[in-house]
């Protein structure tokens, strides 16, 4: 039985069976990693006890004792998610050393359920990249071709479940940074609803548009991840107290009578004729399946990635005044405060990360807020208000995730501009904070191109549903990277 390629449903199943064993999956996922990660750069940490707690996983199992959902399933977390006693660096120098002095949320929730925290995965320094070229500890190559980008900026837990080296990993989106690596990848995944998930622990990037979610290799798992992570949390001041949590075994395979928007601006020109293609297919397969397809109009999303990375910035520069080198971290010292404040992030940020603090610093300065800021503001309204419509007439929206396939490793490391363009189609569900899903669809030159769906707020149902009955009828979920 090969392990690595079992969903992480299969595989609660054969634990749960006795077939397997906590012990031998989480063993096969550290050999895979061994044997595998030198080449693409996925995992920066592996934990030195994670064996140790399978086998009490599977020793408390034996004894009958309820081990929770996710019992013996082992689980890469995104380096900006904090695990106490681990490593916590967010891609970044400046943060060498410095190790987690509590459990997030998730690392909680994930324990409380169960799972092998199995390590942490590679990423865009402080999730700024739409690449994983940005991370301090180097790039993550793409399985499919590892001359080839993954992804950004959860690049490294993509890769992780695209290379079968665990069956699921959590990465974090503020504009695309979880679809649009699964697209390029060749997974799934999904960004949940601002506030259904906690950010507490979570290494804030732009703090109104951050949220966490899952990577995996079918939509039922994302399902199942999401049950295990979701629901309300005091600690972060924007979680939201649920009314419908998700129940998995309730996901139907169907979308008979469901009405599916595809918006009209998200299929103009900057996109591979390739892409397109494939995307269309996808389209018409879910109008085989019974759905009614209608074209829509989103008219404010030709403004969205203008907006985006006004508000991201701006968000970004002062989340990150408190990396100062003087209470954690990289430490430059000066003559003065002054001095070291400006030697210590000089030179323990990177380019991309500097690039950013003073794009958001100058946009929020006297003179330029009500200029930039708060226009850009107004337009995440307008976006917003552009869903709410749309989602009067459909039940979901379908769209490419990025507008390419996979890039060259290099290739648009030095066009900032370039870069940002691979998230047109992702930063609106930020703004709106709206769910969206990226699910594999199809391949253009050998490279894995994802169908983004988006839904309601708080309607991941409608996602699942959606990808599960695509999932159904394809197979392109089941096909591995060589």
């Amino acid at each position: 039985m090969d392990v690595l390629i079992l969903t992480m449903k299969e595989a609660s199943e054969k634990l749960a069976s006795g077939e397997l064993t906590a012990e031998a999956l989480t063993q096969s996922c550290l050999e895979a990693i061994e044997s595998g990660n030198e080449r693409l750069n996925a995992f920066l940490e592996v934990s030195q006890t994670a064996l140790d707690e399978a086998r009490e996983i599977d020793v408390r199992r034996a004894k009958g004792e309820d081990v929770g959902p996710l019992a013996g399933i082992p689980v890469g977390l995104k380096d900006n998610m904090l695990v106490q006693g681990w490593g916590s660096t967010s891609g970044s120098q400046i943060l060498e050393g410095h190790k987690g002095i509590y459990d997030g949320a998730i690392a909680q929730r994930l324990k409380k359920a169960g799972a092998i925290l199995i390590g942490r995965t590679n990423m865009d320094e402080f999730a700024m990249g739409s690449s994983t070229e940005n991370s301090h500890y180097g790039p993550t190559m793409n399985p499919w071709d590892i001359t080839k980008v993954p992804g950004g900026s959860s690049g490294g837990s993509a890769v992780a479940v695209s290379a079968g080296f665990v069956p699921v990993a959590l990465g974090s989106d503020t504009g695309g940074s979880i679809r649009q690596p699964a697209s390029l990848s060749g997974v799934v995944g999904l960004k949940p609803t601002y506030g259904r998930v906690s950010r507490y622990g979570l290494m804030a990037l732009a703090s109104s548009l951050d949220q966490i979610g899952p990577f995996t290799r079918t939509v039922e798992d994302a399902a199942i991840m999401l049950q295990a992570i979701e629901g309300y949390d005091p600690k972060d001041s924007t979680s939201a107290q649920l009314s419908n949590t998700t129940i998995p075994s309730l996901i139907e395979k169907s979308v008979e009578g469901m009405t599916l928007g595809i918006p009209k601006e998200y299929f103009g020109s900057g996109m591979d004729p390739k892409v397109r293609e494939v995307v269309m297919e996808a389209v018409q397969e879910l109008e085989r399946a019974g759905a009614v397809i209608k074209e829509i109009s989103l008219p404010h999303a030709e403004y969205a990635l203008a907006a985006y990375y006004i508000i991201q910035p701006a968000e970004a520069s002062s989340n990150l005044g408190r990396f100062d080198g003087l209470r954690y971290g990289y430490h430059s010292g000066g003559e003065n405060l002054q001095e070291t404040y400006e030697r210590t992030r000089g030179e323990g940020f990177g380019t991309e990360v500097k690039r950013r603090i003073m794009l958001g610093s100058y946009t929020l300065s006297a003179g330029y807020y009500d200029a930039y800021y708060r226009k850009a503001l107004k337009v995440r309204t307008l976006i917003k208000q552009d869903f709410d419509e749309a989602f009067k007439d459909v039940d979901a929206i379908l769209s490419p995730t990025s507008p390419t396939v996979a890039w060259n490793i290099g290739e648009k490391f030095n066009d900032p501009l370039s870069m940002y363009l691979a998230d047109i189609y992702t930063v609106t569900a930020n703004l709106a904070t709206i769910p969206g899903m990226s699910v594999p669809c199809g391949f253009v030159d050998g490279l894995p191109v994802g169908l983004q769906i988006l839904a309601k707020p708080f309607d991941e149902y409608t996602l699942f549903k959606v990808g599960a009955t695509y999932q159904d009828r394809t197979s392109w979920h089941t096909q591995t990277p060589t």
